[in-house]
């Protein structure tokens, strides 16, 4: 799912969140307390997640859940993936300045 667009914006408090993952709210602290996931704070410092943060959610206790993945390698897998996606972007880039320096040649 691509951040920056309607996925990110906070539209779930925690009870919701964790009734959409089929856990405890406690568990979605926890996980914010280790460094898994980080919601939105409303002004009220209620949590709010986003869609995508319910996708990064999913994908974490599938790891645990599925492949019997620590919730450190959760964390760095999901820190690696996003570093992949990253650089996925920033190839995309240069190959479209590349293309248009050559158009310009």
């Amino acid at each position: 799912m691509e951040r920056g667009n309607s996925a990110e914006r906070p539209r779930y408090v925690i009870s919701v969140a964790a009734e959409i993952l089929g856990t405890q709210p406690y568990t979605l602290r926890y996980y914010e307390r280790v460094g898994i996931i980080k919601p939105t704070r409303s002004r009220g410092n209620v949590r709010l997640y986003s869609e995508y943060d319910i996708t990064i959610l999913k994908r974490a206790m599938s790891l645990m859940s599925d492949l019997g993945v620590n919730l450190a390698g959760v964390e760095i897998i999901l820190r690696m993936s996003q570093q992949i996606m990253e650089l996925q972007e920033t190839k995309e880039a240069l190959q479209c300045e590349i293309e248009r320096l050559r158009g310009k040649l």
